[in-house]
């Protein structure tokens, strides 16, 4: 049946000689189009209303009959399609040219009418759908976009430069998303069905994904994918704002001086993105050890040991975390130790690690301000199942930690460093920290934009001796007021 049969809701008849001449109408159409006459005469038209509703159930139909095609021609290719052989090939331009060349085989011998932008289009999907992310795989390669949140099949958000916004985008069923989550979980291990149906995973550019489907999901399987792309370097970190340059030099010299240093900041406030920049100052002849739940961190230097922790498989057996690889981290010669987020009992091994000679580790955690986060690694003490005093946690925490960074993300979606403060030792039974350089707000613009400047407290940081003796040397006006 041609694309016109379909759209007209008719099947082709035979005429006396057997040949397909005359139609016989459906009767859901008894309206005339512009594009495929009805022969005979027809009942006059009232009728912008009506040519309305008629063009939008020509374009419904043609969506409809496009978006079957599709998945006809999906099917089919996955029928001819060397699939384990498909996956020996580790140059994505390869396989790519197979599956294009496969969906034009397959095209020469459909009796659709498609224009060439509908064939391109039916063939960049078709190689989304097999090798890629799906509907989602161009919001994937959208350098602009960092989260990626797919509510059901039918309702997906990005985010763009802090802003959350809905886009066309979807799925063709529930049946349709789980199966591009199993794909994104099965690459590294991880599974996702009733018996456990949530995931934590990564793909191969260190971008994070968590998947939970039903039964927890009501409403159908959700995807979350929080991208790392282009603004690792610092300096698109100093471009966009987010910190000064008298901040940017302050940390470089913290980071070469071996300073032990904790970022503390909201969820999608920028801690990872700050982690990797920070990295980039880190010595080239170091040997560093990475320790994360999902592998993101991107190191420009050559001697790198990543770690990664493993959740427990379908028995409960086999899991190993953080705790146990920060243990395992101190055995292999290490000169800096970086743990993605401490969340757990973790903590206490990684201050014992700063404690005990790998002076310039760096962490993150979630806080909404440094007196925060201090109060939340003592918490976490308490979750490696220790029974210390408040005193001896506290001098712990201030004798490891020589400086917390606070990064959030404000209400214009912009994300700074707020705050950089020194952690100066204990004053009786409490921590006590001084701040070096804050992020003070004025207001917010016309536009919804914050207004607000970078400026130093006036505060000459303990430590500056210690930056001396390593050789950084500050401007006289670095830490002078304004």
């Amino acid at each position: 049946m041609s694309l016109k049969s379909r759209l007209m809701g008719r099947a082709p008849s035979p005429d006396a000689n057997g040949n397909g001449g005359a139609t016989t109408a459906a009767p859901a159409v008894t309206i005339t189009s512009p594009m495929f006459p009805t022969p005979g005469p027809t009942k006059p038209a009232p009728a912008a209303a009506a040519s309305g509703m008629y063009t939008h159930r020509i374009e419904e139909e043609t969506l409809g009959t496009v978006d079957q095609l599709k998945s006809d021609l999906h099917r089919r290719l996955i029928e001819r399609l060397d699939l384990d052989a498909l996956e020996q090939i580790k140059d994505e331009r390869v396989i790519s040219a197979e599956i294009r060349r496969a969906v034009l085989d397959l095209l020469r011998d459909e009796p659709t009418p498609l224009s060439q932008s509908q064939r391109d289009e039916i063939i960049e999907q078709i190689i989304y759908e097999v090798i890629g992310l799906g509907p989602i795989e161009p919001l994937f390669r959208d350098p602009s976009i960092s989260d990626i949140l797919v509510n059901g099949s039918k309702m997906i958000f990005v985010e763009r430069r802090g802003k959350l916004t809905r886009v066309a985008t979807s799925f063709r069923n529930d049946a349709h998303l789980t199966a591009i989550i199993d794909r994104i979980v099965s690459r590294v291990g991880r599974r996702v069905d009733e018996s456990s149906p949530m995931v934590d995973a990564r793909l191969p550019d260190g971008s994070r994904v968590n998947a939970i489907i039903p039964p927890l999901a009501l409403d159908g399987p959700v995807l979350s994918i929080r991208r790392f792309g282009a603004d690792l370097a610092i300096d698109n970190l100093l471009a966009n704002g987010a910190m000064s340059e008298g901040m940017m030099e302050l940390l470089s010299g913290c980071v070469n001086a071996r300073l032990n240093i904790l970022i503390s900041g909201g969820t999608g406030a920028g801690k990872t993105t700050l982690l990797n920049a920070l990295t980039s100052f880190i010595q080239a002849d170091h040997r560093i050890i990475t320790i994360e739940d999902a592998a993101e961190l991107r190191l420009q230097q050559h001697h790198v040991v990543r770690l990664e922790t493993r959740p427990p498989n379908a028995e409960g057996q086999g899991e190993v975390v953080a705790r146990d690889l920060v243990k395992n981290a101190l055995r292999m010669r290490p000169d800096r130790i970086i743990v993605g987020e401490v969340r757990s009992g973790e903590a206490l091994d990684m201050l014992q690690a700063m404690n005990t000679g790998h002076e310039g580790s760096l962490t993150t955690i979630h806080a909404n301000s440094p007196r925060d986060a201090l109060a939340r690694l003592e918490t976490m003490i308490l979750m490696a199942g220790t029974n210390l005093p408040n005193r001896a946690m506290r001098e712990q925490i201030s004798s490891a930690l020589n400086v917390i960074i606070q990064v959030s993300r404000l209400s214009d979606g912009t994300r700074r460093i707020t705050s950089i403060v020194e952690v100066t030792g204990m004053e009786e039974a409490v921590i006590s920290v001084q701040e070096i350089y804050r992020f003070r707000r004025r207001g917010i613009a016309a536009d919804g934009a914050v207004l607000g400047d970078f400026e130093p407290t006036g505060i000459r940081p303990a430590f500056t001796e210690r930056l001396r003796l390593a050789g950084v040397e500050f401007g006289p006006t670095i830490f002078s007021e304004r």
